[in-house]
């Protein structure tokens, strides 16, 4: 395997024996990705890296999918493959390189259906699910998988760089959100995983999405976009606009709060503090300004292979911020009816504070409309 993959492997075996558990089971999913390169569609058909905790892996596969497995990092780097027959029974054939395990962890994303059937027919084998055992490797990013986000970040930012391409006056939030999304493919990701487009008091509605409002002039829009890149790694950043004039005042007026709240949590932020503390510096900002009931949402996700994953960045979560932990932090505020506001960007912990992996302005930008 390569080193990243290798290191990644023996890293969980280590984490397995520490906890006391014989074996990992993963099916497709952001798990199977990290640990073998493989971008396997999860189908009826098994697919599963079965992993002791000590003796080699194997990738389990149905033959007909083997040859999109070989075409995996970790089996062109001499991971094993076992296949399995439309006739076969894939639960044995999976569980048949465990032998005389006694506990075995299974991914926090397996389908319901095979956890339940594994649990049945394995009924001496006694079942958990992986948890912190992935979660824990995961959250620290090494210098790749950085480089990756960091590629992933400079293709979103390009999308923001053209809104004024989109964002247009007497264009609905649908037809813009369709134009961003073929953008967020020709700026560099394999897919466009959301588009949010906010506008007027849509904005006020952290989840939006987008529907048949009508960009009216000063109108303020959040637009929150992001997706995948060949390599897996996600994007995610936000910024808010104003189309055709300048936006009322009293936006303006939190928006600085806002700006201010971000800046500060983004200053703050380093190796040595807790999650907890980032999201309560920035909230501090805003509720001071007047505005804590208007702040509605945690400061920040983790992101990598899933555009959502530990660590979240909210009160609470006593998680003391490590090097390498990659996170958005996105405070905003929202004035339920009239209008809102967020800014976004993905950040990195460094040793002695962190990186913004997105560059473009966070000033509240008037287009041209």
């Amino acid at each position: 395997m390569t080193a990243d993959l290798a290191s990644r492997i023996t890293r969980v075996q280590d984490a397995l024996a520490q906890a006391g558990v014989d074996g990992l089971i993963v099916t497709p999913g952001s798990d199977l990705r990290y640990l073998t390169g493989y971008d396997a569609k999860p189908l009826e058909r098994l697919t599963a890296l079965v992993l002791p905790c000590d003796g080699d892996p194997a990738l389990v596969v149905p033959a007909l999918e083997v040859a999109e497995a070989q075409r995996s990092p970790a089996a062109l780097a001499g991971m094993e493959i076992v296949t399995h027959q439309e006739t076969d029974d894939a639960y044995a054939v999976a569980v048949a390189r465990l032998s005389d395990a006694v506990r075995v962890a299974v991914d926090d994303h397996m389908w319901a259906q095979r956890v339940v059937t594994l649990q049945t027919r394995y009924a001496d084998v006694m079942w958990t699910v992986a948890g912190r055992l992935l979660t824990d490797l995961r959250m620290r990013k090494g210098p790749d998988e950085v480089a990756s986000l960091r590629h992933a970040g400079a293709a979103i930012d390009r999308v923001h760089r053209r809104m004024g391409e989109f964002l247009k006056v007497g264009r609905t939030e649908r037809e813009a959100a369709a134009a961003i999304a073929d953008a967020i493919v020709a700026e560099g990701h394999e897919t466009a995983d959301f588009v949010i487009v906010g506008s007027g008091p849509n904005g006020a509605s952290p989840h939006h999405g987008v529907s048949d409002r009508v960009l009216e002039s000063g109108d303020t829009v959040v637009v929150d976009i992001g997706g995948s890149t060949q390599e897996g790694y996600c994007s995610d950043c936000t910024r808010t606009y104003a189309v055709g004039a300048e936006p009322a005042g009293e936006v303006t007026e939190y928006y600085e709060v806002l700006r201010e709240a971000q800046r500060t949590q983004c200053d703050y932020a380093r190796p040595g503090v807790t999650a907890a503390s980032v999201d309560r510096v920035g909230r501090t900002v805003i509720s001071d300004a007047g505005f804590g009931d208007y702040f509605v949402h945690r400061t920040g996700h983790g992101i990598g292979l899933e555009t959502h994953e530990e660590p979240y960045i909210v009160e609470g979560n006593d998680l003391v911020l490590e090097t390498g932990m990659a996170f958005s932090i996105e405070p905003g505020i929202y004035l339920p009816g009239r209008h809102g506001a967020r800014i976004e960007d993905i950040v990195v912990t460094t040793d002695d504070g962190l990186d913004r992996l997105n560059t473009t302005t966070r000033a509240l930008t008037v287009l041209e409309g």
